[in-house]
């Protein structure tokens, strides 16, 4: 008889290498993957894996099963969309899929906004920078940066795109001087924003990242980053829409920027589903009023001030005892 929770468990093994990383992915211990495994090999009478390289691969008759066990997680997902896609009140939660200071700032407020005109609808959001499994109703729909991801059956909208630069505290500054040129970043201190492998800072006009100062912290989180910043470790890269200047940052060699595109995107079943329909319009048509706040740090035409935001800063400055923002620093006039 066939154990159909044992399907799966091949599928993490075959795709990550290792009944460790199955272990992992899964939220079960390796003895038990590998338990797992040899019942299933022994259900079979034929092996399903073996060793190259270091790693688990399938074997020929492994490939042939593992055809069979995709199309079954597919059709599974296909049952879980449909609930979704046979909805056509305007009742019940959407879940959106968003990175820090958009999910977390800006889309609350837009939301609310949504939300007069659809009070029957739950707005769920969850703030991470990895890409969210549409298919699998990870979430409804997704805000993603740079392009809408590889899955199959996706729905996107490149909507606006973020603008960055380089800024830096005063009291750094103050003690390091401003750098004149790109290579004079290499006299300086960084503060870097991981997002995945990508590095993260300005790109010349034939699109190479130009030199990289010495990283001195370093952190996934765009609070933490925008705070070590604000603290004097180096210089970084602050998305214009964040209030850099208001905050007391300035702006370091201003001929060097970046713009990050940012996409809206849904399964294309999900967007059958009229809550999920309506509030992927409203996001979009929102992101397109608000993209001179997003390029170029322009008033939002949403948000009268990021108050809360700013105030969180605020404090965090007194409780560390810095005063970058409150000082007058004589800097050259390129600074403002």
């Amino acid at each position: 008889m066939n154990n159909w929770s044992d399907y799966p468990i091949f599928l993490a093994v075959a795709e990550t290498g290792s009944l460790t990383a199955a272990g992992v992915q899964l939220n079960i211990s390796q003895p038990t993957v590998g338990r797992r495994m040899k019942a299933l090999e022994a259900r079979f009478g034929v092996p399903l894996l073996t060793k190259e390289d270091g790693r688990l691969v399938p074997t020929e008759f492994g490939y042939l099963v593992l055809d069979h066990i995709r199309r079954m997680e597919a059709e599974a997902d296909a049952i879980t969309r449909t609930s979704a896609t046979l909805e056509h009140s305007l009742v019940g939660p959407v879940l959106i899929t968003a990175s820090e200071g958009l999910g977390d700032l800006w889309l609350p407020a837009i939301m609310q906004k949504f939300r007069k005109d659809n009070p029957d609808i739950v707005v769920d959001v969850n703030i991470d920078f990895r890409a969210a499994n549409l298919a699998q109703r990870e979430a409804d729909i997704a805000l993603r940066w740079m392009g809408p991801g590889t899955q199959n059956s996706l729905i996107g909208r490149r909507v606006t795109s973020f603008g960055f630069g380089l800024y830096a505290s005063r009291d750094y500054l103050e003690e390091r001087g401003m750098p004149t040129s790109p290579d004079d970043l290499l006299n300086h201190d960084a503060v870097r924003l991981n997002i995945g492998t990508q590095t993260f800072w300005p790109l010349d006009t034939q699109g190479n990242t130009v030199p990289i100062p010495r990283t001195v912290f370093k952190t996934n989180n765009l609070m933490a980053h925008f705070n070590a910043v604000l603290a004097g470790y180096g210089i970084g890269m602050v998305g214009y829409a964040s209030y850099a200047q208001e905050m007391g940052l300035v702006r370091v060699l201003p001929e060097l920027s970046r713009e990050e595109d940012l996409w809206v995107v849904a399964h294309e079943d999900l967007k059958k589903s009229a809550r999920v329909r309506a509030a992927f319009d409203f996001i979009v048509d929102a992101l397109q009023q608000d993209s001179e706040h997003f390029k170029s740090g322009a008033q939002s035409v949403y948000i009268e001030h990021q108050t809360s935001h700013m105030q969180t800063i605020e404090a965090h400055r007194h409780s560390v005892g810095a005063s970058s923002a409150k000082k007058l620093v004589k800097l050259p006039p390129t600074a403002a």
